[in-house]
């Protein structure tokens, strides 16, 4: 039975395990209400997604498509990852995640997979961006391996098979992304992504050539510990690297659109990709340890303040200046408070950072496989 989801339909519903329980959702599948996995609810029990329990057998690959305005492209997709996939002989589901879409992609895409019980079509409040989108998606899938494309066409499914294979290959990858080595773009485009690819790279140890290609194969395993927020969906690598995963990549197809609009192209979504990149560095490197990052320069702030008031002092002993009206001794002063507040936030940070791992349980390592010495037998984890 095709499983339709509409997050408009349940407003206000509550977790069906428990009648205690009164945490919100966000969605429910058919008649089903659905927790979002790991939920912590009122009475206790931690909730796994009920479509993981009642759907059967986990297909091997999720299929994630995240579409807004592409009603243009919605049955041809369909169309093209359906013929691909049959023809690869994987067991696979398809969820198109429609974003808000206001163009009727959502009618489009109800017809292209009306009958098909592997097709799944996620229907957003509003266009929530394309992180949310790709969340909601994750949230769902319950393939060994996740698959996303972007909705435009412009990602060939054919290559799909290239990058599954990639990462069954035995080197214990967890991401494979794809490298647009011949985009279908002008040189405007091309040379401020090459710019922000090298940037990427180099503020987050994890040297990928295309981080903009949406066309990337994942282990659903290393996904779990990934949340996404703001527009941080381009950085995905670098989280997975993260969180302990292995990263690589692979050259893939770009191609014209020959439908719809472009949504990307803004000289305003610099600042966000600087935004988000900051947040990202902080999250890999000082997460787990803050009071390094706000130490260091709390640290800074007071060397500068004894280095000014030291300049007053030799000013006052050897040339008998006026310490009082020297603008030097204030500017100390207003370094000692600064470097003083930025100590203190950083203790701060500390105390939430193990609020926040200790209250969710949540672990400062992850373990990828315990080898045992007894005939070289190992754990996967």
């Amino acid at each position: 039975m095709r499983r339709w989801v509409d997050c408009r339909a349940v407003p206000r519903r509550t977790c069906r395990t428990a009648p205690a329980c009164r945490i919100p959702l966000f969605f429910s599948v058919g008649e089903h209400i659905v927790c979002f996995p790991g939920v912590e609810h009122e009475h206790g029990e931690r909730v796994t997604n009920d479509m993981e329990k009642s759907a059967g057998p986990a297909p091997k690959v999720s299929v994630v498509v995240p579409m807004y305005n592409e009603v243009g492209n919605a049955a041809a997709l369909y169309a093209e990852l359906v013929e691909v996939l049959d023809a690869a002989g994987v067991s696979y589901e398809l969820i198109f995640v429609d974003d808000g879409s206001t163009d009727g992609t959502l009618e489009a895409l109800k017809a292209a997979c009306a009958g098909d019980e592997g097709a799944q079509i996620v229907e957003l409040r509003r266009n929530y961006g394309k992180s949310a989108a790709l969340n909601a998606g994750f949230d769902i899938a319950r393939g060994e391996a996740v698959v996303t494309l972007d909705g435009d066409r412009q990602n060939d499914p054919h290559d799909i098979p290239a990058l599954l294979k990639k990462l069954d290959e035995g080197q214990g990858y967890d991401v494979v992304s794809g490298w647009r080595t011949k985009r279908q773009e002008n040189l405007m485009r091309r040379f401020p992504s090459h710019v922000a690819n090298g940037l990427i790279s180099r503020i987050t140890g994890v040297h990928l050539h295309d981080y903009g290609c949406c066309l990337k194969a994942y282990r659903r395993e290393v996904l779990r510990d990934i949340k996404l927020y703001g527009e941080m969906h381009r950085f995905i690598p670098a989280l997975v690297r993260w969180v302990g995963g292995r990263v690589t990549e692979l050259p893939v197809n770009d191609r014209p659109r020959t439908a719809g609009k472009t949504k990307f192209g803004r000289l305003g979504r610099t600042a966000e990709v600087i935004l988000d990149l900051m947040t990202v560095k902080f999250m890999m490197h000082y997460l787990t340890k803050p009071i390094y990052f706000f130490g260091r320069i709390g640290l800074l702030l007071l060397f500068m303040a004894f280095t000014v008031l030291g300049i007053v002092i030799v000013q006052k002993l050897c040339y008998g200046a006026d310490m009082t009206g020297n603008p030097l001794l204030y500017l100390s002063v207003t370094f000692v408070i600064l470097g003083v507040l930025v100590v203190l936030m950083g203790l701060m940070m500390e105390l939430l950072t193990r609020t926040y791992h200790e209250s969710q349980g949540r672990k400062m390592y992850a373990i990828r496989a315990i080898h045992r010495g007894r005939r070289g037998q190992s754990d996967e984890r």
